[in-house]
């Protein structure tokens, strides 16, 4: 392998190790490259579940977006759990990264799954934001991908209080301080 295309370890902004490439930002040409073997990759488990889905591709801050919606009412929700989002994405990069040789950093949404989550979370932080506010000195979010505490960080930001990641591997989690 050249060092053109040799993953690498890197220290995300919030602290998070997660292998990248040695190029850093994809082009819009390798992000719309994923997001064309993505939407390839759903489509076909689309078909092999019998479900209806609309495919939309769309790249913005060094990632490609792929979402999944249906205007009827198909069994598409099954697959909007959290976890199986999480799964089919993992899965969904794994083939991306089969074909392209590069390391994807792909967000994949089915039926809104990913607006559901932010909602939740933004819950759980305003929950402890509250625990804060009576008096606590700070407040744990329970252990969640580092896209999701990047998703935590922001909201935490816009509420005014600070968070940082703590943790290893799966027990990786955000705490919540005073600004």
């Amino acid at each position: 392998m050249s060092d053109a295309t040799s993953t690498e370890v890197a220290e995300t902004a919030t602290g998070d190790t997660e292998a990248t490439e040695s190029t850093d930002v994809p082009t819009p040409g390798q992000l719309e490259e994923e997001g064309e073997i993505a939407a390839d990759y759903i489509e076909e488990l689309l078909d092999i579940t019998d479900l209806d889905g609309d495919i939309e591709i769309d790249a913005r801050g060094g990632r490609a977006y792929l979402s999944v919606t249906s205007s009827e009412d198909t069994n598409l929700r099954l697959l909007s759990r959290p976890d199986t989002v999480n799964a089919l994405q993992e899965l969904t990069r794994i083939a991306v990264q089969t074909k392209t040789g590069s390391f994807s950093r792909l967000i994949l949404d089915i039926g809104g799954s990913r607006e559901a989550r932010v909602a939740e979370l933004a819950v759980l932080v305003d929950k402890a934001v509250e625990r804060i506010e009576a008096g606590a000195e700070s407040a744990a979010l329970p252990p969640m991908s580092s896209y999701e505490r990047k998703l935590v960080h922001d909201i935490v930001a816009d509420r005014g209080f600070s968070s940082a990641s703590e943790g290893e591997g799966r027990d990786r989690h955000t705490v919540i301080t005073h600004a």
